[in-house]
């Protein structure tokens, strides 16, 4: 596969290669640079598929013979790399033979009465990821991560939203005051306070607090809610992951808004 736009790096001096390096190992580059990097053909696969087309798309020179044809018309330029560079900016214990460079999205204005999730200052990447995928999947459109949360576009919540970030209204690095012009109930997630979730009746829309993994939703977010709920645990565990206890509660949100 031949092709005039084709350009070939085989220096990791390059200006893109040192770029790569930044967005693939530093979470907060996004915010410098202005772009991501996508790594792995899910990830690349999942953004064209809700339209995203990317700046560029980058493989390896081994791979590059059997990439795909609508990656290739997809991307504004194509890059070929030595593969033993493409190895060197990775993030991943076994490196992925393709990527996207993407241009960062604007910050998108807040939907005031949108089914939201609130993110205060969760730490984990993996964590927010997952949040990320649950409220894809159960129609949470919208997501507010509070300033202290893992960056939004970091490479590993990335991979662990598996492509859900591009299903999302991603607002991120506000203060708790961005949150007065929604319009929907707040509900506080909580281990040891509030209605059972099943036998309350949620509000829908609504937005849900999903709080630090520690510390839980903070005493002033939590002052907010209008509805508090906690998680029966016949087994006894104190608290659950956050990751899961968001699941469960958009789930239940989703299952009783259809009935």
């Amino acid at each position: 596969m031949t092709s005039p736009e084709v350009q070939h790096i085989t220096s990791r001096e390059n200006p893109l290669l040192k770029d790569l390096r930044k967005l693939a190992q530093d979470p907060g580059a996004y915010r410098k640079l202005g772009k991501l990097w996508l790594e792995g053909d899910h990830l690349c696969r999942a953004a064209l598929a809700r339209g995203v087309r990317p700046a560029v798309a980058v493989f390896a020179e081994s791979f590059w013979p059997s990439a795909s044809p609508e990656w290739v018309r997809s991307a504004g330029k194509t890059i070929v790399v030595a593969d033993v560079l493409l190895a060197a900016i990775s993030g991943l214990e076994s490196p992925a033979p393709m990527g996207f460079v993407l241009d960062l999205p604007a910050r998108p204005e807040l939907i005031a009465d949108a089914p939201t999730v609130v993110l205060d200052r969760l730490q984990d990447a993996g964590n927010v990821g997952s949040i990320l995928r649950s409220a894809a999947a159960f129609g949470f459109t919208q997501v507010v991560a509070l300033k202290g949360t893992a960056a939004l576009w970091a490479p590993k919540v990335l991979r662990a939203g598996m492509g859900a970030h591009f299903g999302l209204r991603l607002i991120e690095g506000v203060g708790i005051d961005a949150l007065d012009a929604l319009q929907v109930p707040l509900v506080a997630t909580s281990s040891h306070r509030g209605d059972w979730l099943h036998k309350a009746r949620l509000p829908h829309p609504c937005a849900w607090l999903m709080g630090h993994e520690g510390q839980g939703v903070s005493a002033e977010l939590e002052a907010r809610a209008t509805h508090h709920i906690r998680i029966a645990q016949p087994g006894g565990e104190e608290s659950l992951n956050v990751a899961a206890a968001a699941a469960i509660c958009l789930h239940a949100s989703a299952a009783s808004a259809s009935r």
